[in-house]
């Protein structure tokens, strides 16, 4: 390739050792970069002739030059060339090709410190987009399963232990409510790397007359850095949205714990249709719950991934330092893990089946509305620790004859409080007793009702076919 000899010019003599170029260079991942990195400098050779630093025809030269290169390097046409070290000077070095000394006018009054710092911006603020929809479309699946499960009572769970009757709406749209917080996270994420860092040069910005906001502008940020030092620095985007991926991430870990007890015959809560289940290679009659499972293992992963940014970051000293290029990979590999899980689990709790008649029966074992019988005897003006106690002896007496609550007599219950009468029967069905807790945020049906319209109000509509094709780069590799 005859348009550049790379970032190191003629300083250097010869090329960098083999082995050295293979860990120096980062167009094995960073290709991912390829439509932000063309659109940065769209945006920057459009300024620069506005600015009238270079002249209007290579502005055009630049423009249509860049945009054959993407196409080709999309559909393959080209290879990707290690010896250029990084996606920018791929496109560099294709674009001078093409347009010749045009081309060279381009990184007027940026610096690859600068280039990169942007379009990682505008790679996490695209992917936290991708994450924001599949979120919502975890979320719809979600309310999907609440709606058809308002009526459905199931076992609430402390310890993993029988706790109180809950309704099964109440249950999926707990996990609604991770989700969204996550949500928010993301956006939060993505709203601190709205700040343009192009026109920061190598650390100590440039001596031409450019228009950083018209650039920002054109790239769709909300401004620009204000201190040249940090902004070629900073990595903190990257750092809080691969946070926010780690957090939602164990939330999708505790959904898969979840199915995987659930789908268990143990268990015997949930069906999951054989597109998110797999065999055994031995067993015939086994189906496994793979894909909760892998939801579940990938937590590790991108937690670990936060892990990994936090300490590249730890030790630096002001401004660029090689070191950062290691921030690259744990920011991919987070976002696209997270991308695919929540493809997956949203998949998975849509078409996942509940068997309400073993959850009704699970609710009607394990004493589950022993907590009414101490709020009944609260209701008559028993202290509540006093009617606790007589709860709790109340359980002992019911386990010693093998029975349920709701078996005992009336003259069994008097004989441990005599404020015991004839309606506490009412107090021992277990859809009275979720419904009695209506107040916000409980499982009383009324409760659950009003919460499903508020989280549809809230939600956006599936975007339409044209916006589900968004990728975050993968597919140009």
């Amino acid at each position: 390739m005859s348009g550049t000899k790379g970032a190191r010019g003629r300083r250097f003599e010869g090329g960098l050792a083999p082995d050295a170029a293979a860990v120096n260079a980062s167009v094995g991942f960073d290709w991912r970069l390829l439509p932000h990195d063309v659109d940065g400098s769209i945006a920057h050779a459009r300024m620069l002739g506005r600015q009238g630093i270079i002249p209007a025809a290579d502005v055009d030269a630049i423009v249509a030059g860049l945009l054959a290169v993407r196409g080709r390097l999309d559909r393959g046409e080209v290879e990707w060339d290690e010896a250029l070290e990084d996606v920018h000077m791929n496109v560099e070095a294709r674009l001078i090709d093409d347009v010749g000394d045009a081309g060279r006018r381009l990184h007027t009054g940026r610096s690859r410190n600068d280039q990169v710092a942007t379009d990682l911006r505008l790679y996490a603020r695209a992917s936290a987009a991708r994450l924001v929809d599949g979120i919502d479309a975890l979320r719809r699946a979600l309310l999907g399963q609440a709606r058809r499960h308002v009526d459905t009572l199931m076992p609430g769970y402390t310890h993993l232990q029988r706790a109180q009757p809950v309704r099964a709406a109440h249950h999926f749209l707990a996990y609604d409510a991770m989700m969204a917080r996550d949500r928010g996270r993301i956006e939060d994420a993505a709203r601190r790397a709205g700040e343009s860092p192009l026109g920061s040069g190598a650390l100590a910005a440039t001596t031409f007359a450019i228009d950083r906001e018209g650039v920002a502008a054109d790239l769709g940020f909300t401004g620009v850095t204000r201190n040249s030092l940090d902004a070629v620095g900073d990595r903190d985007f990257a750092i809080e949205l691969v946070a926010a991926c780690a957090l939602a991430q164990v939330h999708l870990s505790r959904l898969g714990e979840e199915l995987v007890l659930w789908t268990s015959q143990e268990f015997g809560f949930a069906r999951l249709p054989d597109a998110y289940s797999s065999g055994s290679s031995l067993m015939p009659q086994k189906k496994n719950p793979d894909l909760a499972e892998l939801i579940r293992g990938k937590a590790g992963r991108v937690m670990g991934a936060w892990v990994t940014l936090m300490t590249v970051v730890k030790g630096l000293p002001l401004a660029y330092n090689k070191d950062l290029q290691e921030t690259q990979e744990p920011l991919y590999d987070a976002v696209e893990t997270l991308d695919a899980s929540l493809r997956v689990a949203a998949g998975m709790v849509e078409t996942m089946e509940l068997d309400v008649a073993r959850l009704r029966a699970a609710v009607g074992e394990g004493h589950l509305v022993a907590t009414e019988l101490a709020d009944y005897l609260v209701a008559k003006g028993v202290p509540f620790r006093d009617a606790h106690d007589v709860a709790g002896a109340l359980v002992r007496k019911a386990i010693a004859r093998g029975v349920e609550l709701a078996a005992l007599s009336l003259d069994e219950l008097r004989a441990e409080h005599a404020a015991f009468d004839a309606d506490v029967s009412g107090w021992l069905d277990p859809a009275r007793a979720a419904d009695r807790r209506d107040v916000i945020g409980g499982p009383a049906r009324g409760r659950i009702l009003a919460e499903i319209d508020r989280i549809a109000a809230a939600l956006p509509p599936p975007p339409p076919p044209e916006d589900q094709s968004r990728t975050l780069g993968k597919e140009s590799r």
